[in-house]
């Protein structure tokens, strides 16, 4: 690490692609950090999985894990609600809710292959998403990214689980790291999509220059991403150590 890194903030996106909420501490198992990436709406129509790479609005929602372990979504309008009939009134579809392990089987989402200098999405590709908890892939469960790399960028724009003060997480590919009383496998750096234009709630506008730049001087990643080999509790405050 060039510059000692320490959590400067924890954060968890309960339903896939909504904003998430912050967090003074998190525990770390398997699937990362507890009820990250938990739930997620699907189009009753296609089966697929909504993002905000093909449906943007959902940036304007947020969600939080309730006390009952459930989730509850926060529409723009300031509505609370869980209900399917709901949320399809608000995504002008029929969607329902539904918990990781209501899903069994493999997760479609769709993509735009590219996004157009005037801003449009291009072609739209279909990938699958991993088992267990919604992320887009199986590689890792918890992504870290410091203050260094991202310079003057919202943080939010990125969706990191980690927030890190100090600078490097690309030296720790590959390595072991303690953080609280979880180790974190680092295992790649996180490529980018057209997820980091998309404007969202809190004043980020539309901005494409962002993943050009990530392309242009960061070979398509930011950040990066780790499993857990062994859960634990991580606060903000606490260091990255070698393991």
């Amino acid at each position: 690490m060039s510059t000692a890194l320490a959590v400067a903030g924890i954060w968890r996106y309960p339903v896939k692609s909504l904003q998430g909420e912050r967090l003074d501490r998190a525990e770390l198992g398997p699937e990362g950090v507890a009820g990250d990436r938990g739930w997620a709406l699907f189009d009753e129509v296609t089966g697929l999985g909504l993002t905000a790479r093909r449906v943007p609005e959902l940036l304007f929602a947020a969600a939080r894990v309730a006390a009952d372990g459930g989730v509850d979504v926060l529409l723009p309008d300031g509505t609370v609600t869980r209900d399917d009939a709901v949320l399809s009134d608000w995504a002008g579809r029929p969607v329902v809710l539904r918990r990781a392990d209501q899903v069994a089987a493999a997760r479609r989402y769709e993509s735009p292959d590219a996004v157009a200098e005037d801003g449009r999405d291009r072609e739209w590709r279909s990938f699958t998403g991993a088992h267990g908890a919604f992320h887009d892939g199986a590689d890792f469960r918890v992504t870290l990214l410091s203050a260094g790399t991202l310079g003057g960028w919202d943080p939010r724009r990125f969706r990191a689980n980690l927030v890190l003060t100090g600078a490097g997480e690309d030296a720790l590919v590959g390595r072991r790291v303690r953080v609280g009383s979880a180790e974190l496998d680092v295992i790649d750096r996180v490529a980018r999509c057209v997820m980091v234009t998309r404007p969202q709630a809190g004043g980020i506008g539309r901005d494409t220059g962002v993943l050009r730049t990530v392309h242009r001087e960061r070979d398509g990643a930011l950040a990066v991403g780790a499993r857990v080999p062994r859960p634990g509790r991580v606060a903000v405050g606490d260091e990255l150590l070698p393991s």
